[in-house]
């Protein structure tokens, strides 16, 4: 028992000799890595790549192409893309268009149709229509025709609301008379302001995308992967007029509401919170010492608006409307484009450093034309700036008798020397003034440097020193 047992040990022992000195000799490597998902060759089973056939098939049987005849005083001899002539000769035109329903309805800009005297549409499957206009809205430059047809193929509105920055978007349209073309891009920005339009209550709140897009796209579809219709396609950024990087549409949530308008009432229903506004600057933030730095700065507020009535004042900050946040004048601008007159609003502001809630129930556009302090205002071309008289509250709150608040700046005297929107001009070269008759009166009496005196909403002096030469 005594040889067995030490036969054991001896063998036990020689094992673990044996595998310390291989141990020794090669010891055991770690485990390797796992091969970093950008060097995997079947990554494209995680992340599958885009696929934009199924969007532009939806897509591309809903756009039409639409031509159009202007009158003009152009010698007859000119040619145009129909058949006829009218009398006295036409400017041929040409677009895009969009089929929004089965019987016949199409959505398209503004300044696709705008003044022209006969409408031709070509459907995909180049059937030709004689188009009539149903209505039109240059505010947002939009439009809805008509065509005798039914059982079209149609795009659905998407949730415009949806898109992030960076989202892939089809454009289809009909550039250059290219018809059923379709370019793809990204979402490179929302909310933004390119001043194309002017009508006193345009609504410019543009998706920009960088799908190429060119003269005949305007009025065509921007077209989410899911195929819906997330804009219209109605601008370029160009210094040639051909396409140079980055294109710009007109929301879907927007078009939606001012198609439903047009077919319902032949015009738009546009609701009016009756405010003048600017973008929440440094400066601003800094006078109205609100904590925050994205926001709505109040410039004005019009006399019997919604705003007033729900309590608004110049200086507010609106950061919010029914609990979306707002970070510029033209998210705000949109917000309120979708509503009707008497829809109700939740708007979240800053009045100094406290944040505070009212409700606005919005009007609509003759009550904000019709506003006393809407008329009020004058511009004055000698200091660029359109002006009114102060309120009896604005004098009690500022302590002066009389005055005459600069609502809005162009380029000019006061804005080159940096007179900012909200300032009170109390007196023009050491004289009173009150109303912008008087002021007028004031600047046509005199030449080279004048003195403008005044202060702003916290009570703040300022004057300046300019030139009207």
């Amino acid at each position: 028992m005594r040889t067995l047992l030490g036969n054991v040990v001896v063998a036990v022992l020689a094992s673990l000799t044996t595998w310390w000195l291989v141990r020794k000799k090669d010891p055991v490597s770690p485990a390797p890595a796992p091969t970093p998902l950008y060097l995997q060759p079947a990554r494209w089973e995680i992340h599958p790549p885009v696929d934009f056939t199924i969007a532009a098939q939806i897509a591309m049987p809903a756009v039409v192409h639409i031509r159009t005849q202007t009158k003009s005083d152009l010698p007859a001899f000119h040619r145009f893309f129909f058949d006829e002539e009218g009398e006295g000769g036409f400017m041929p035109g040409s677009g895009s268009g969009v089929i929004i329903s089965p019987d016949g309805y199409i959505i398209t800009c503004n300044h696709v149709i705008e003044k022209a005297s006969r409408i031709q549409v070509t459907l995909y499957d180049n059937r030709t229509f004689r188009a009539s206009v149903v209505g039109t809205d240059p505010s947002t430059d939009l439009a809805l025709l008509r065509i005798d047809a039914t059982d079209l193929p149609y795009m659905e509105f998407g949730d415009s609301d949806q898109l992030r920055v960076g989202d892939w978007v089809l454009a289809v349209g009909n550039p250059f008379n290219l018809t059923s073309t379709v370019t793809a891009g990204i979402v490179s920005a929302k909310g933004r302001t390119l001043g194309l339009l002017k009508e006193k209550f345009r609504v410019e709140s543009f998706i920009q995308t960088d799908a190429a897009v060119n003269p005949g796209n305007s009025g065509g579809a921007l077209v989410s992967l899911d195929g819906k219709l997330v804009g219209i396609n109605t601008a370029i950024a160009s210094m040639t007029g051909t396409f140079a990087g980055y294109s710009f549409a007109v929301p879907a949530n927007i078009a939606k509401k001012v198609a439903q308008d047009l077919r319902e009432y032949g015009k738009v229903q546009r609701a009016l919170l009756g405010v003048m506004i600017e973008n929440l600057t440094q400066e601003r933030q800094k006078e109205t010492e609100v904590p925050v730095s994205q926001g709505v700065y109040v410039n004005d507020v019009y006399g019997g608006s919604a705003a007033e009535e729900a309590g608004l004042r110049a200086g507010d900050v609106i950061v919010e409307v029914d609990g979306r946040p707002v970070r510029n004048a033209a998210e705000l601008t949109e917000l309120v484009a979708r509503h009707r007159p008497g829809d109700r609003i939740k708007i979240g502001y800053y009045r100094g450093g406290k944040k505070m809630e009212t409700v606005a129930r919005l009007k609509g556009r003759s009550s904000e034309e019709d506003a006393p302090r809407a008329q009020a205002g004058v511009f004055l071309a000698p200091l660029g700036a359109r002006v009114r008289p102060i309120t009896p509250e604005e004098k009690n709150a500022l302590g002066v008798s009389q005055g005459l608040k600069v609502v809005e700046l162009s380029p000019g005297p006061l804005m080159e020397v940096g007179v900012r929107t909200g300032f009170v001009i109390t007196a023009i070269d050491r004289r009173p003034v009150s109303t912008p008759e008087e002021a007028e009166r004031i600047l046509r009496s005199l030449q080279g440097g004048i003195l403008i005196e005044g202060l702003y909403r916290r009570g703040e002096k300022a004057y300046y020193a300019i030139s009207t030469e």
